[in-house]
């Protein structure tokens, strides 16, 4: 099997593509490193198609790995055949492979292998044979021995259909059409394990759908209504049709023998191929709905992660709580917290004078314009609070209800503690409120992407794959956005390419002990951070008002002298930078390509020195639209009226729909089928985490705190 050519034919990529990346990977370049600075090489494949090549690949080298050692195996039992050898050769699964293998696999005790060491294999060889005129009752009397247990010729005939039930259930060919089988007209049905049980599983209770059919959503539902005790699972054939398939398949003749065979088929599906086809095609299932469930929790992590930075607003992160008080924190543009506060504005210690009194010096002290708010308890009532505020003091400031999923694991955190030896948890979690606001990214890479809560089943996903994905999203994003060596964290550092989290802390105690860097070069004086890193991570490290201008952009340093002779070719020099807003033109008139010859950089290369050169400094999250915040009174979920449009934000899209903070606390679903006035494949395609959206309130279930919107007839 020729790796590269099948994953160009599979993904549709060039050959070269596929070829080069590969020699890039295998070489140990990370995928945030190729997808910027080796375009000309992949053809410019961004590193979500990267992941997806790479991914590939493992699964195909994993394949080859396991073919070399089935063929070794069998080969050592000398059974290889030019027939077999071809099979495993054409097989592209693991499953397919497993399946070739099985009457070669060295099995644990069963029926089979203990009527094998009788001797009963020749008696089961006949029986299959089906020949007419053969007295099998006379030929297994042969075979009687009292020392094997074999007392009569009936112990005999039942040892050699264990081995013929086996042998059947070994048939690489009849698997394989039994599984298809499973996937054309099989279903998956969930019962309650207990009907008078109450759940919230019982959609469950009777349930059937197709195999081929059945939304990645409600399989994991079923999985964990399974786990949980609830449910009783099964995947089903229509009845008889596997027994036919098989009986057609093996039963030759209309002889004694031909019955026997029809009965070691049927044993065969019973006993051996159905309970291993059905485990299979469950973890088929339950696989494919995790990955399905992954890869949208890795779009809605991906979209949260990039949210647009507010930049340049002191900003007073609030922690909802009663009993312990809503916990406050003003930290200025850059993060750094200037206040601290705890105030009551709910019961039992409600002073909500004092509160306002509190807040309203904070505000002025300060000069605080943005009120970062937590979610979570007491969110309601401190939401009000602020709003009827900022009434007060005469506006000046806006709000916006932030996500504080995981806020409180960071805060008992190592990492919390070292930067804020001086607050305790609750206050630091007010800090976190804030920080989250201003710089979402920077902020969120300090928690455990599985508990910022954007997706579904996350915590039934498998944690190895799991982690993998979402890891690989928060690189691609750090990456994307590049990091001030000056002011990162190391945690932030470590998602840097090329840069470990020994080696971030490395950089971290470098620079405090050292001063701040002054240029990228500097990095290669750092503790355990080689050529080889270096190479990998200077590119997406900023530094700010630094000796070399091209430190604070991302061009790369081996493409300085390409950036310089493009400036000159232009008419510029690296005083002019920040100043350059008609490069482009002055590129374009010289020709990219007569640039390209004498700098010696490609085309894809020199448009992103361009791009870098125009907007030193660049953050990609600035051209997209802002977060919305709010300033007026705030409604209540009683205060909504069917029909009523409304503006929100899309805090989570999930198979089924996205929910939508349109500012009543509780988020409002939009169903799949109301995401618009066409047919919607999945809600990704319509909707992303963050995006702002105008919806109408279709009914609101007051008991159930149930909003429900629509997309549908409402102009975007």
């Amino acid at each position: 099997m020729e790796i590269n050519k099948m994953i160009a034919r599979e993904l549709g990529l060039k050959q070269e593509q596929v070829d080069n990346a590969v020699a890039l990977i295998d070489e140990g370049m990370t995928i945030p490193f190729i997808a910027r600075y080796r375009k000309e090489l992949t053809g410019s494949l961004d590193d979500t198609a990267l992941r997806d090549l790479s991914d590939r690949l493992t699964y195909l080298r994993n394949l080859e790995k396991r073919k070399e050692e089935i063929i070794a195996s069998i080969t050592a039992q000398e059974k290889m055949t030019d027939e077999l050898m071809a099979a495993i050769e054409k097989a592209v699964t693991l499953v397919e492979v497993e399946d070739i293998y099985l009457p070669y696999k060295q099995k644990r005790k069963t029926r089979a292998s203990v009527a094998r060491e009788k001797g009963l294999e020749p008696l089961a060889e006949l029986i299959m044979e089906q020949a007419d005129g053969t007295d099998i009752d006379d030929e297994a009397e042969n075979y009687k021995d009292e020392e094997k247990e074999l007392a009569d010729k009936d112990a005999c005939i039942a040892g050699a259909m264990d081995i013929i039930a086996e042998d059947i259930s070994d048939s690489a060919e009849m698997r394989k059409y039994l599984r298809q089988m499973f996937s054309d007209i099989g279903h998956l049905v969930s019962a309650a394990a207990d009907e008078n049980a109450k759940s919230v599983y019982e959609n469950y209770y009777e349930f059937s759908e197709s195999v081929s059919k059945v939304a990645g959503h409600r399989i994991l539902a079923i999985d964990r209504g399974e786990k949980e005790g609830f449910l009783k699972v099964s995947v089903t054939l229509p009845e008889g049709a596997a027994e036919r398939a098989l009986t057609k398949r093996f039963v030759k003749g209309k002889n004694r023998c031909s019955e026997l065979v029809e009965a070691a088929a049927l044993d065969s599906w019973k006993r051996l191929i159905y309970p291993s086809l059905e485990r299979e095609i469950r973890n088929d299932l339950s696989l494919k709905a995790q990955e399905g469930a992954i890869k949208v929790f890795s779009s809605n992590l991906r979209q949260l992660l990039m949210q647009p930075p507010i930049k340049g607003k002191v900003t007073l992160g609030l922690d909802p709580g009663y009993a312990h008080g809503c916990k406050c924190a003003v930290v200025d543009d850059t993060g750094k917290v200037l206040d601290t506060a705890i105030i009551y504005i709910t019961p039992p210690r409600k002073n909500t004078e004092k509160a306002e009194q509190i807040i309203s010096t904070m505000i002025k002290r300060h000069g605080v314009t943005a009120i970062a708010i937590g979610n979570g308890t007491a969110s309601r009532e401190t939401e009000q609070f602020a709003a009827a505020l900022i009434k007060k003091i005469g506006g000046g400031v806006s709000y916006m209800v932030v996500s504080e999923a995981g806020a409180s694991v960071y805060s008992a955190s190592k990492l919390a503690a070292e930067e804020f030896p001086e607050y305790d948890v609750s206050l630091r979690s007010a800090v976190s409120i804030a920080r989250r606001l201003q710089d979402p990214l920077a902020e969120l890479v300090k928690i455990d992407p599985k508990a910022i809560g954007v997706g579904q089943y996350q915590h039934d996903m498998p944690k190895a794959r799991m982690d993998e994905a979402l890891s690989g999203v928060v690189e691609d994003c750090v990456n994307s956005v590049g990091v001030d060596l000056n002011t990162a964290s190391y945690s932030l550092l470590s998602y840097i390419a090329g840069i470990s989290k020994s080696v971030a802390k490395n950089i971290v105690a470098y620079r405090e002990e050292n001063g701040s860097f002054t240029d990228r070069k500097q990095l290669l004086k750092v503790a355990k951070l080689g050529p080889k890193a270096y190479e990998q991570c200077a590119g997406f490290l900023r530094v700010r008002d630094g000796k070399n201008p091209l430190d604070n952009t991302g061009v790369h340093p081996e493409s300085y002298d390409a950036a310089k002779g493009l400036l000159e070719s232009c008419g510029y020099s690296l005083t002019n930078m920040g100043s350059l807003t008609d490069l482009p033109v002055k590129a374009k008139k010289v020709g990219l390509k007569a640039l390209s010859e004498k700098t010696g950089a490609g085309i894809p290369t020199l448009e992103d020195i361009i791009n870098e050169l125009v907007k030193p400094g660049r953050d990609p999250r600035d051209e997209l639209p802002p977060p919305l915040m709010r300033s007026a009174d705030v409604m209540e979920l009683k205060d909504l009226k069917e029909g009523m449009e409304l503006v929100g934000t899309v805090r989570n899209v999930i198979d089924f729909g996205a929910f939508v903070d349109i500012g009543v606390h509780e988020d409002g679903l939009v169903h799949i089928s109301q995401l618009a006035d066409k047919f919607v494949k999945h809600p990704l395609d319509v909707v992303k985490v963050g995006q702002i959206v105008k919806v109408k309130v279709l009914s609101v279930d007051l008991q159930k705190s149930r909003i429900s919107l629509t997309m549908k007839g409402v102009k975007q």
